[in-house]
Formats: C-alpha cells, sequence, structure tokens
C-alpha cells in the first residue's frame, strides 16, 4: 500500500516517513508542500495521506477538502497531524471526512495502531467493492438460476459505510434492522446492542448512525471497554485539562465523547467498564454534559451513545458487577442479535456470499457448495457466529481450488468439535512431540493463536495477556488468519 506523508515541518515529515516505511514497511511519498503533494495524489494511487493541518499555502484542512471532492477521494482515507490549540480544525477535518487525527508530537505506537486499524478498513472497503462488481458482472454472464441466485443476495444484504454489508436472510434479522433505522431517528435515546461474539454488533450499530440512507457525515467514535486501562478510562472518555495530573500532556487532551459531538460515540464491551466510571457515564446520559478532566466548565453534548456487550448484563445487575440504574438506562433502547445457530435459515446464504466473495479475492473456481457440505455447514454449532463462517470458508478457499465447495474442504469443523471433546492434551515446553512429517511453523502458530481467540470468545486484551505478546503483535497475526 502506497501512503503519501505531508508536513511542512521537514524533521517531523521526515521522522513519520522513515518510521512507517522502516518500522511498518509500507511505501511511503514525502511532501513538504500541499499543493505539489496534491499534484501527485492526482497522478498516482495513494490509499492512505497522513497530512499537517498547519502548513503555508494549501493547508491540511484545504488538502482534505480538496481530496475528498476527487472521484477516486472516498476511497483514500486522509490522517490529520495537529497540534492541541488546532482542536476546533481537527473536529471540522472528522466532519468533513478525515478517518482521524494525531496530536504533535506524534506518539510512534498511536501511529502505528492507527495505520493499522486504517489499512484494515481499506481492505474491507475494497473486498466490498469487489463483492458488488462481481455480482454486476455475473448477472449478465451466468445462467438463470444463477442469476436468480445473485439477485437474492443483492436483495438481502444491506451495506453500512465503514464496515461493509449486513445481510438479512432471516426474519429475527430482518426485525433487527427494522429497530436499528426506527432508533436511527430519535437519536436522544441510548442503544443497547446485546449478542454473542461474531454476531456483528458493531455493523447493525454503524446502521443505527447512518440510517437507510448512508448519507450522515457526523462522526462515528468507537471504544472497546475492555482494551482500556481502568485507570485510564476516564480520561480517554472525557479528555482532561492541561496538568489535570502527573504525566498528562502539558496541552490537555479531547475525549472521545467531545470527539463525537454531532455524531455517535460506540461503546463496545460495555460490560467491562469499571464500576466507578458507571455512575459518571450515567450523569452524561442524563445531563447531556460532561466535565473534563481536572476541568470546571461543563461541556455540552449533542452525542448519540450506542453500547455493544456479549455479556449477560441483568445477570451482572444481580451479582453487583454492573449497576442497576445504568442497565436500566441502557435497556430503553435494546436490540438483541441472535447466534447463527439460533438463525440457521441465514448459514446457507452468508456461505455463498463468503464463497463467492473469495473465490473472487483469491482467483479460485468455487462457484457452489456441495449438498454433503451445506449438511456440514447447517449441523456445526459456529460459536464464533459469522466471524467464525466468514473464516472458515476463507480459510477452505486458501487451500483448495475446485468448481464445487466440498465437505473435505471444510472437514476440520468436526475435528474441532472431536478435539474439544477428546481432552488432547495441552502444549507443555520440553514435553511437545513432533509429527514425522513436515511441520509448517508459522500454520502451527495460527492454529495456536486462533484457539486462544476461541478459548476467551475473541478477547483480544485477555488473548494476548495468555499468549504473552502485545496487542499489536496479535492484530498481525489475525490479519494472518
Amino acid at each position: 500500500m502506497n501512503i503519501l506523508v505531508v508536513d511542512d515541518d521537514k524533521s517531523s515529515g521526515l521522522a513519520v516517513a522513515e518510521f512507517i516505511e522502516e518500522q511498518l514497511g509500507y511505501r511511503i511519498e514525502l511532501f513538504h508542500n500541499g499543493a505539489e503533494a496534491f499534484a501527485a495524489i492526482q497522478q498516482n494511487d495513494f490509499k492512505m495521506i497522513i497530512s499537517d493541518l498547519r502548513m503555508p499555502g494549501l493547508s491540511g484542512l484545504d488538502l482534505l477538502k480538496k481530496v475528498k471532492s476527487l472521484p477516486k477521494g472516498k476511497s483514500i482515507e486522509v490522517i490529520i497531524m495537529t497540534g492541541f490549540g488546532d482542536m476546533e480544525s481537527s473536529i471540522e477535518a472528522l466532519r468533513g471526512g478525515a478517518y482521524d487525527y494525531l496530536l504533535k508530537p506524534v506518539n510512534v505506537e498511536e501511529l502505528a495502531i492507527l495505520i493499522e486499524r486504517v489499512a484494515e478498513n481499506i481492505l474491507l472497503k475494497e473486498e466490498n467493492r469487489d463483492l458488488k462488481e462481481t455480482y454486476r458482472r455475473e448477472i449478465s454472464l451466468v445462467k438463470s438460476e444463477e442469476a436468480e441466485r445473485i439477485n437474492y443476495y443483492e436483495t438481502t444484504i444491506r451495506e453500512i459505510t465503514s464496515v461493509g454489508k449486513i445481510g438479512v436472510f432471516s426474519d429475527s434479522m430482518r426485525s433487527v434492522v427494522r429497530m436499528a433505522e426506527q432508533f436511527h431517528g430519535d437519536r436522544s435515546v441510548p442503544v443497547l446492542i446485546e449478542g454473542e461474539t461474531g454476531t456483528g454488533k458493531e455493523v447493525v450499530a454503524r446502521l443505527v448512525h447512518y440510517g437507510k440512507d448512508n448519507s450522515i457525515l457526523q462522526p462515528f467514535i468507537s471504544i472497546n471497554c475492555s482494551a482500556i486501562s481502568p485507570s485510564l478510562f476516564e480520561s480517554e472518555l472525557f479528555g482532561y485539562e492541561s496538568g489535570a495530573f502527573t504525566g498528562a500532556r502539558k496541552e490537555g487532551k479531547v475525549g472521545k465523547l467531545e470527539l463525537a459531538q454531532g455524531g455517535t460515540l460506540f461503546l463496545d464491551e460495555i460490560g467491562e467498564m469499571p464500576l466507578d466510571m458507571q455512575p459518571k457515564l450515567l450523569r452524561v446520559l442524563q445531563q447531556k454534559e460532561m466535565y473534563r478532566v481536572g476541568g470546571n466548565k461543563p461541556i455540552e453534548l449533542d452525542v448519540r451513545v450506542i453500547f455493544a456487550t456479549n455479556r449477560n448484563l441483568k445477570q451482572m445487575v444481580e451479582e453487583k458487577s454492573f449497576r442497576s440504574d445504568l442497565y436500566y438506562r441502557l435497556n430503553t433502547g435494546r436490540i438483541y442479535i441472535p447466534s447463527l445457530r439460533e438463525r440457521k435459515e441465514a448459514i446457507l446464504s452468508f456461505s455463498q456470499i463468503f464463497l463467492d466473495q473469495y473465490a473472487k479475492k483469491r482467483g479460485r473456481k468455487f462457484r457452489f457448495i456441495s449438498k454433503e457440505a451445506k449438511l456440514l455447514l447447517q449441523d456445526y454449532a459456529w460459536p464464533g457466529n459469522i466471524r467464525e463462517l466468514k473464516n472458515t470458508i476463507e480459510r477452505a478457499t486458501l487451500l483448495y481450488n475446485d468448481l464445487e465447495l466440498k465437505a473435505e474442504h471444510i472437514r476440520f469443523l468436526q475435528s474441532d468439535d472431536e478435539n474439544e471433546n477428546t481432552g488432547d492434551q495441552p502444549l507443555i515446553p520440553g514435553r511437545i512431540i513432533l509429527p514425522d512429517e513436515a511441520l509448517h511453523i508459522e500454520q502451527l502458530e495460527l492454529e495456536i493463536v486462533r484457539k486462544a481467540l476461541k478459548k476467551f470468545d475473541n478477547n483480544k486484551s485477555r488473548t494476548a495477556e495468555y499468549l504473552g505478546i502485545s496487542r499489536s503483535a496479535l492484530r498481525s497475526r489475525m490479519k494472518k488468519l
């Protein structure tokens, strides 16, 4: 992927460019002038732009507007680098289509995480675009039976901005979509989305935010509560004033609630929020205002708040691990997403979509699913829900190339079920027995990561801690999965 960096401060721009190129491995074009950078953007294929906000001539905000006005502008993600004093302009940039912003001096760890997140988003958009183009092309090429099948997919899939497609192949999901569209119309109602890991809670959250027409330009700010240290939660959510605590940035920091002004704040894994933070969040929902840490001036809020959890909050209330007053406030707008095993009629439709998608992506011949494979797919419990089904089809298209997806291509699903019931011995250092045939160490490593994620219900923080690696290293391996 090509990334363009533009910063009139030559030393700062060079430091950012060298870090991305040497540590993250992306190709970099560096400019110190906004006009020259825009000329290069018009002539070359850049997926990502990292631009300083304040520059002589063409500023970062002006560059963002010109990029987004290009025919290819929607496919280019822009990150703005800014000082604390330019926060109003940064928020304007977010509303103008910027993906995110970074405070200068740039923290390289924050930069690496942000670039990785943008790269994943770009890949997802490209996959969705390819899938849509494939459907359009195949309608004119395939037999009438396949044309009807493809038309069925198109009429039962909704495209959600920044995430992709949501399948509505069952009555229960049609009900979920209707409720999401109803809640979209009333921003004052907090929305609680419940469902198992992998059911698509963030996709539904974005449907609540963007609505039917996907024309909303206001920001959608997401926080995973399980990924934030309890000691940092308040400053991450509310921001802080200069000198609010030891180690704080001297210029202070804008919190996620303030960044979401006019738009939506999505709090994923709300069951992991520290107890002492819950009454403060409840006050925000009731009073529609907040204080930064160390601040004494109230800040009025115009923010829709959406929550998601894979835990039983009602049970947590009974166990005194979640506040009852906050729970009843969240439960005003409740959406429950059923697990895949509760809507088995959707399994084959999703399977065919993913098969078409990955066959196109990997240049495979796959077009159909055999009768035996269909039975295997429908009989499996799918503890990882849609996410696990998608990964299963992707794995099959990676390992095989056939016109028809057969049962032997996904037989590992039965192996997973058997392994969970046979009492297989754990990996113990010093007692590992190597097989006689060749051993592919990377494949073994990825299998360990996959099983660890399953062990902890895809909780990245607990999985990384269990494996003794950083969250960044875990994300890198998950992309390979």
